[in-house]
């Protein structure tokens, strides 16, 4: 009898679908997944996960046969794995409820993200990290957890290498249950945030952007890119376009509901429009600008394989992520002499104090400075 084994888990990781693979500690065991195609590491969820496929499915029973008993009970139960569906937000939320049930994760806190509306991430983020406090102070009921407990727990986040923003998101989980669930305002007022670190964004040259785009064969991909340049746009706005948000005449792009639930127009730039306008004809989306292989939103992680893709061909040394092209976007405009309140309108900011951190970072701030070695 095999005395190793796989549970199979369903993951949601950004947008795409994945096989989670829950296991103890093993050297095989990790020496062989880190093998698979595209395998990659949650914090979140504590486990490897690839994509999932069918084909990806085959592999794992073929790879570890005579190795390791794969536990398909968790991830098959009684239906097999439904083709998409475009998204249907009360099913998805008992499909997260009866996930979550088995972990007595509190039912009011689901209803109270549906009803204040919560965006689907920020939603799965609260989820996930309270999932994780929750595991953390098991057997202490929730209600009788107190600051000390709650400081003991973030101070092992920070132990963990944990970064600023996975604690920020933590203490903003617990806060939510405490204070808005169950209705406790400033419940844990005192609870200490990290410092605030100000980072400066990274960017692009132009020249490094159009040979990153040149590295692109694929037309799909082209647009991608092209649209989270050019016109400044999140990964995940990008993604959920549809084909009449394109204004071609008015070379403008629709946003909808974009980060904090915010409509609004950016520019749609006219050498991309030919690229566009052969897309739309050769593909033919349905629901969504950019569809993946079985319908429905391409896939966020695909995104950022593109980008790194082509950045590796273009021969760019460092690190290069979707991000940072809006970035870059924001900051070759200030170089041209774009007003900065423009640039906060097509970014979609809040505030100017957002937009002002480009100035830290475009050329233009530095021209006119005398070189005193000269």
């Amino acid at each position: 009898m095999l005395n190793k084994s796989i549970t199979l888990k369903h993951l949601l990781i950004g947008d795409e679908r994945c096989i989670g693979l829950q296991f103890k500690a093993d050297r095989v065991l990790i020496a062989l997944v880190e093998q698979l195609p595209d395998v990659a590491w949650s914090d979140p969820f504590g486990m490897y996960f690839i994509p999932n496929t069918l084909q990806n499915l085959k592999l794992l029973f073929s790879k570890f046969k005579g190795i390791a008993w794969i536990n398909g009970n968790y991830f098959f139960g009684s239906k097999p794995i439904p083709d998409y569906q475009p998204a249907d937000r009360f099913a998805q939320r008992q499909e997260t409820w009866e996930r979550l049930k088995a972990e007595n994760f509190p039912k009011a806190y689901l209803d109270k993200l549906e009803l204040k509306k919560y965006a689907d991430n920020t939603a799965r983020n609260y989820i996930s990290c309270f999932s994780a406090f929750m595991r953390h102070v098991d057997p202490t009921p929730l209600e009788e957890v107190d600051e000390n407990t709650i400081r003991d727990y973030l101070l092992e986040l920070a132990r963990g290498d944990k970064s600023d923003s996975y604690i920020n998101l933590s203490i903003n989980s617990i806060k939510f249950y405490y204070e808005v669930v169950l209705g406790m305002p400033n419940r844990f007022y005192s609870i200490e945030r990290p410092r605030k670190t100000r980072k400066l964004p990274e960017v692009l040259s132009v020249k490094e952007v159009l040979a990153l785009r040149a590295a692109i064969s694929n037309l799909k991909h082209r647009c991608i890119v092209g649209l989270l340049y050019a016109s400044g746009l999140r990964r995940a706005e990008v993604l959920s376009l549809k084909s009449d948000d394109l204004h071609f005449k008015r070379k403008l792009v629709h946003i909808r509901q974009g980060k904090g639930r915010k409509d609004r127009y950016s520019v749609l730039s006219p050498n991309l429009i030919p690229e566009l306008e052969e897309y739309l004809e050769r593909y033919q989306p349905r629901d969504y600008l950019f569809e993946g292989q079985w319908g429905g939103p391409y896939s966020a992680t695909s995104v950022v394989r593109i980008v790194a893709a082509a950045a590796e061909r273009a021969g760019i040394k460092k690190r290069v992520t979707p991000h940072m092209l809006r970035h870059s976007f924001a900051t070759h405009l200030l170089d041209k002499g774009v007003d900065l309140r423009k640039i906060q309108v097509l970014l979609g900011h809040n505030s100017s104090k957002t937009t002002e951190i480009y100035t830290h970072v475009a050329e233009s701030s530095f021209k006119g400075i005398v070189d005193l070695l000269s």
